[in-house]
């Protein structure tokens, strides 16, 4: 009887111990973004002086250019996402796909936790539409990928082609040859771990089926990406990438000229910024303060003042919301109307 009870002791207190290292980890987090915040608010008395003079015609093209961005994005969710249109059949009309694409990324707005955050509200919507779950998962993933394939490359271009010089005057390593190391060295492992998955998960699938699952999941990604980059019939996906990135970048670049920065950073320069920078979008703070604090602080290690990068990101931000905000929320009623509430499905579908 005592082995018993000394072993469920024993799981208890390390679950407890467990809850109170998260606890912890949390409160030095909130506690050092609070003296983060307490720093920078010079920074941000004087960001906020600077967009009290923002100029309207270049906050109506910066509006534009994010407009541009999310089609896009939408471009890409529908050749990937849907492709064989399953969202327009049965009398649903031809724009139900577009306008599924676009309740997605506006409703990711108000989850955090970054791109992530868009997948499950994706997956939340396609699922009442009636589309299998495992169908959900593989495709909103294959998405996820081909968008990070296209930073990481962007990345190994970009970075390689300042550090040589050829597409600016930026040669420190730390902020050009070492990033695109690093997206390549990525890259070479991702396509390296697609190549041996039958091998890698045949090994795991007894011991770690999860891991093996998550091996077999990335190989499929990776597949499916190349044939997206290589193959004609998914141009469409690629191109839509692309201008989600390229497009979402103008904004930011167009955002520096609206508060009239003195110094505005080379395009090259500060899509790596805004790529790095991001990064901390992934992280479930509330407004998005990770992804403001590492694209700013990127932006100041490329050489633009401290003011003048946190108002940029700032007014960025701002534009980043409203666009597919007031765009998801427009489809998410036109898809109410269409179709009333969207019905869950029965659990064993689930």
């Amino acid at each position: 009887m005592a082995a018993p009870r000394e072993r469920h002791t024993r799981r208890a207190l390390s679950a407890a111990r467990g809850r109170l290292q998260k606890a912890a980890l949390k409160l030095v987090g909130w506690l050092a973004i609070g003296c983060l915040i307490l720093r920078l608010l010079p920074v941000l008395k004087q960001a906020l002086r600077s967009l009290e003079h923002v100029s309207p015609a270049w906050i109506i093209g910066a509006i534009a250019l994010e407009t541009a961005s999310e089609f896009g994005y939408v471009v890409a969710w529908r050749s990937i996402v849907d492709p064989e249109n399953l969202l327009e059949r049965d009398g649903r009309g031809a724009r139900t796909g577009t306008r599924a694409a676009w309740a997605q990324l506006g409703a990711g707005i108000v989850v955090p936790g970054g791109a992530l955050a868009n997948v499950g509200v994706g997956a939340w919507i396609l699922r009442r539409f009636g589309m299998p779950v495992r169908t959900i998962a593989e495709r909103q993933f294959n998405l996820s990928f081909l968008n990070t394939a296209v930073d990481a490359v962007a990345l190994v271009l970009l970075g390689s082609g300042l550090a040589v010089g050829v597409l600016g005057s930026e040669h420190e390593p730390l902020l050009t040859i070492v990033p695109a190391a690093c997206a390549a060295a990525g890259i070479s492992v991702v396509v390296l771990v697609a190549r041996g998955a039958d091998t890698y998960s045949k090994r795991l699938k007894d011991a770690h089926a999860k891991l093996a699952g998550t091996i077999r999941l990335v190989a499929d990604a990776v597949d499916a990406t190349y044939r997206i980059i290589f193959g004609r019939a998914h141009r469409g996906s690629l191109l839509g990438a692309v201008a989600y990135l390229g497009f979402d970048n103008l904004v930011l670049w167009t955002a520096f000229y609206a508060i009239h920065a003195r110094h505005v950073p080379g395009y090259p320069s500060m899509v790596m910024a805004y790529i790095i920078g991001a990064l901390g979008a992934s992280l479930p703070l509330p407004a998005g303060i990770g992804g403001v604090a590492g694209i700013a602080g990127m932006l100041v290690l490329y050489g633009v003042a401290h003011d003048a990068a946190v108002a940029a990101v700032l007014l960025y931000e701002a534009i980043g919301l409203l666009v597919p905000l007031v765009g998801g929320g427009i489809a998410y009623l036109l898809l109410k109307r269409a179709f009333g509430p969207m019905r869950e499905l029965p659990a064993a579908d689930a």
